[in-house]
C-alpha cells in the first residue's frame, strides 16, 4: 500500500546561507543588522533583519470581561488598545514575565498563566516570537508601569472588543488573536482549537 501523505517534511528546503553579517543599529529594544546570504540557486542577496529578545502577552479575563490597556504607539501616530504585553528580560521567565507584565501595565495580579500559544510577529524580517498566555481568577490592585508608559486601563465584553476591531482601535495581531481565542473559549470551553 502506498501512503501519498509527505511522511516528512524538509523545513530547510529553500535554507538561505549567511555569508556574512554588518550590524547596523543597536538599540536599548531591538538591533538591525544585514544578512549577506547565498540562495538556494547560488545567487547572493541581501537581507534586512530586526533581531528582538521576545515577549509575552496576556489574555486576563475577569467577570466576563478582558482587561486592555490603551497606549499611544508612536510607529502608528495614535492610541492603540491591546492586552497587556512587554519585552522579555534576559534570561527571564516566560510565565514570570508574563505575570509581570500583566501586574505593571493593569495592577491586576493572578497565581498562574498558562501558555496559549507562542508565534511570530513578523518573521519576514524580525525574529521576534510573542508568548501568548492565558490568566483568570485575577485580583485587582495597583498598576505600576515603566515610567515611560503612560495607559489607561480597562475592562472590555466580548462584543465591545470586536467592536474596537470594526472600529481599528484593535488592530494589532496579538490582540485580535487574544480576542478570537477568548470567542472560541465562549464557544467551546476551551481557549484552544
Amino acid at each position: 500500500m502506498t501512503d501519498n501523505r509527505s511522511t516528512h517534511y524538509n523545513r530547510n528546503k529553500y535554507e538561505e546561507i549567511t555569508l556574512r553579517t554588518e550590524p547596523i543599529f543597536q538599540g536599548k529594544i531591538i538591533s538591525l543588522q544585514i544578512d549577506h546570504v547565498k540562495l538556494p540557486n547560488g545567487e547572493t542577496a541581501t537581507r534586512e533583519v530586526v533581531k528582538h529578545p521576545g515577549a509575552v502577552a496576556v489574555l486576563a479575563i475577569t467577570d466576563d470581561k478582558m482587561i486592555v490597556v490603551e497606549q499611544y504607539r508612536k510607529p502608528l501616530g495614535r492610541c492603540q488598545v491591546e492586552i497587556p504585553a512587554g519585552k522579555l528580560e534576559p534570561g527571564e521567565d516566560l510565565a514570570q514575565a508574563a505575570i509581570r507584565e500583566l501586574e505593571e501595565e493593569t495592577g491586576y495580579s493572578c497565581e498562574e498563566v498558562r501558555l496559549l500559544h507562542s508565534f511570530y510577529t513578523s518573521p519576514g524580517f524580525a525574529d521576534e516570537i510573542l508568548h501568548l498566555y492565558v490568566a483568570d481568577r485575577l485580583t485587582a490592585g495597583e498598576a505600576r508601569p515603566d515610567e515611560d508608559e503612560f495607559l489607561d486601563c480597562e475592562a472590555i465584553t466580548l462584543e465591545t472588543a470586536k467592536q474596537y476591531i470594526t472600529e481599528g482601535r484593535i488592530s494589532d495581531a496579538k490582540t485580535i488573536a487574544a480576542v478570537y481565542a477568548w470567542q472560541l473559549y465562549r464557544l467551546t470551553g476551551s481557549y484552544t482549537l
